[in-house]
């Protein structure tokens, strides 16, 4: 009986040989960077959106529903208050201390609040600072006075503002008027979905201060950055928090109508204007708002502190998820997503387990919210990240392994190979050895503008066909005129003259075949299907050098193509068609050996990735003899250092009546560069 043992571990050793090291190791690195995602996506830059958005669906979608909240109630300046005052910024601070007094009234007559927490910042020096002062000074009932730093809010306080508002607080504090932090943080997208820090130096946070000694005072709150807990109300006449205009209660004759919304309260005063103060929240990121009567979407400040305050009045510390569960759903994730890769099974069969998968992915973090559970943080986006990394490395590393036996059990020739390489290799079949051969060649890339844009914008059907018609159209002219497809990188076409087999007339046939394929790509736009947005240019680059050529690959495959900078420079030529505005750039080394006329000067330009700038003709058709020697007068001009005739030049292409971008575009160039430069692409 054979050993399944030892032929298991045989067939492994074999895959590994062809799959390769380097394919082997970046396998490895696949693996390693899924394990990464599924633990740290919220630190990723793109994971971290996406997990904030999954949270604020969350959040919405589990946020609790409460009536008014009668512990609580919002103090504050409108716009209608600043109209009134004729102050906007600072605020007015008389009606502040009036309505101090009107609330510290309310403790002597009966009972009055139970604490006042103030989000102004008092830091600039005002002419009714003496009688605000007085007030504070003056109050039996705890005031809490806004403090911000310009260490951890730079945005919101100048050093020299800090510096005022530690004078003025120092001026009022006593045993019942204290400073308290009014921190907020927000993530990168903006909302505010947790607590702050508590920085050394800093007071404590309004919601603790306003609790602190007393029976509110929830100490396990301390050093908690979790999640702010945000409520829905039940009704649309009834919001989570009551709402008075400061200017209500200062006035004597009004505040006796609020006072019972004052009594055995916590007061929080602030600010609810247009565009300031404001945050996101979950809420508002998911289409909801906090307040049931409409209105601004965002959240004012004082209102995420009051937020903040009924989330510790309630004592709603979320529970913490473990972190050895969020690392084993990681590692879990992960060894799913290779074993999905690794089944044999068939498509329905393959298909179902995914869909199953998805749906523990997408049920899982629902199902730890609705527990209690702390999701700010839960890899709800980084696990299924991680499997989808995880799949792609060892499914890409399964096809290759799969690709090389198949192809090469099918035998080199006719699946990758041109034709005119299988009729050399058929005569020699030792040309089927893996070796390459320095030879010169005419390298010519091509490419169609605008084509990612073009895939947006169509169903994947019709780019298919598109792409289809437009590489066949390209195709057929590099045959036609004798040359060797490399390949297609997208919408690019490769091919180059000169191997396996080379011809006298090789420039001739590399020049032309790139003005056939730009008339090509013409012939190609005008033939798109209706309703096929706009069809951008072909453009090509075309240069001569030497390059390695010959067949490349591994036992199960080979590939026959050319390497070197030749390549990469026409490569880079074609790509500076677009700053040059032209459609067909040709080097200097490819046009001089072409055999051909009809070529304009566009300059000299520096690429990317070759130290001596490259000299760059384009051909022109026949019949336009002004375009040729325009060109021609200006580069030479230029290059003699003749800048009055460059001048002249430009303006008679200005002035002429053909518009030619490119023509236009170069006299542009050279007369920015000094005599002698090249123009330097990025």
């Amino acid at each position: 009986m054979p050993d399944s043992r030892g032929s298991s571990a045989q067939a492994v050793q074999q895959g590994l040989r062809q799959l390769g090291w380097q394919r082997l190791l970046v396998a490895a690195l696949l693996v390693a960077l899924a394990t990464y995602t599924a633990l740290r996506s919220w630190q990723l830059p793109l994971l971290s959106a996406a997990e904030n958005t999954l949270y604020d669906v969350r959040a919405a979608g589990f946020a609790p529903r409460t009536d008014t909240d009668k512990r609580i109630v919002l103090v504050v300046y409108t716009d209608e208050t600043n109209r009134k005052t004729g102050q906007i910024s600072p605020v007015d601070r008389t009606v502040l201390a009036q309505a101090l007094a009107q609330i510290e009234g309310l403790k002597q007559t009966g009972e009055g609040a139970k604490g006042i927490g103030i989000d102004v910042l008092m830091d600039s020096v005002q002419d009714d600072d003496p009688l605000l002062q007085a007030a504070l000074r003056g109050m039996t009932t705890p005031v809490y006075l806004a403090f911000a730093s310009n260490r951890t809010n730079p945005e919101a306080i100048t050093w020299e503002q800090e510096q005022d508002l530690r004078r003025y607080i120092a001026a009022v504090r006593t045993d019942t008027t204290k400073p308290a932090s009014i921190l907020l943080v927000t993530d990168s997208d903006g909302a505010a979905r947790r607590w702050p820090r508590r920085y050394p130096g800093l007071p404590p946070l309004l919601s603790e201060a306003l609790t602190q000694g007393t029976s509110d005072a929830a100490p396990q709150f301390a050093g908690f950055t979790g999640p702010i807990r945000y409520r829905l109300p039940t009704a649309k006449d009834r919001p989570v928090f009551e709402k008075i205009p400061i200017d209500l209660l200062a006035d004597p004759a009004t505040a006796p109508l609020v006072a019972d919304t004052i009594r055995g309260r916590y007061v929080l005063i602030g600010g609810d204007f247009a565009d300031f103060d404001q945050f996101d929240t979950p809420f508002t990121r998911t289409g909801l708002s906090a307040d049931p009567r409409g209105g601004q979407s965002r959240m004012i400040g004082v209102e995420v502190h009051a937020a903040m305050l009924a989330q510790l009045l309630d004592k709603a510390l979320p529970r913490s998820v473990p972190g050895w569960a969020e690392a084993l759903g990681a590692v879990l994730a992960v060894l799913l997503g290779m074993v999905t890769a690794a089944l044999r099974a068939r498509p329905w069969q393959l298909a179902l387990g995914v869909a199953v998968q998805i749906a523990v992915f997408a049920a899982c973090p629902l199902l730890v919210a609705q527990a209690g559970f702390d999701t700010l943080g839960f890899p709800a986006v980084g696990w299924p990240a991680g499997w989808l990394i995880a799949y792609v490395a060892v499914s890409s590393a399964l096809r290759a392994i799969n690709a090389a036996q198949r192809e090469f059990a099918q035998g080199a020739l006719g699946k990758y190979l041109p034709r005119s390489v299988a009729s050399e290799i058929l005569r020699n079949p030792e040309r089927l050895r893996l070796h390459g051969e320095k030879r010169e060649i005419f390298c010519l890339f091509s490419d169609l503008e605008g084509f990612t844009k073009l895939t947006h914008a169509v169903e994947p059907e019709m780019i298919a066909r598109l792409l289809n018609d437009y590489l066949d159209r390209l195709s057929a002219v590099v045959l036609e005129h004798g040359g060797t497809l490399d390949k297609f990188v997208g919408d690019a076409v490769v091919a180059f003259w000169g191997a396996p087999i080379a011809y006298p007339d090789d420039g001739a046939r590399a020049v032309k075949a790139a003005i056939a394929m730009y008339q090509a790509g013409e012939d190609f736009r005008r033939s798109a299907p209706a309703g096929v947005p706009p069809i951008g240019r072909t453009r090509v680059g075309v240069h001569f050098g030497e390059a390695i050529v010959g067949n490349f690959g591994g036992d199960g495959r080979i590939q026959y193509t050319a390497l070197g900078d030749a390549m990469n420079t026409a490569a880079r030529l074609e790509s500076a068609n677009k700053p040059l505005d032209t459609t067909i750039l040709v080097s200097r080394e490819a046009m001089e050996r072409s055999g051909l006329d009809g070529f304009r000067p566009m300059g000299k330009v520096g690429l990317r990735g070759r130290a001596t700038p490259v000299e760059v003709f384009e051909p022109v058709p026949e019949g336009a003899p002004d375009a040729h020697t325009l060109a021609e007068d200006l580069v030479a001009a230029h290059a003699a250092g003749n800048r009055a005739a460059v001048q002249a030049l430009t303006a008679r292409i200005e002035a002429g009546s053909h518009k030619d971008p490119a023509l236009a575009n170069l006299a542009r160039r050279l007369a920015e560069l000094d005599d002698g430069e090249s123009y330097v692409l990025g």
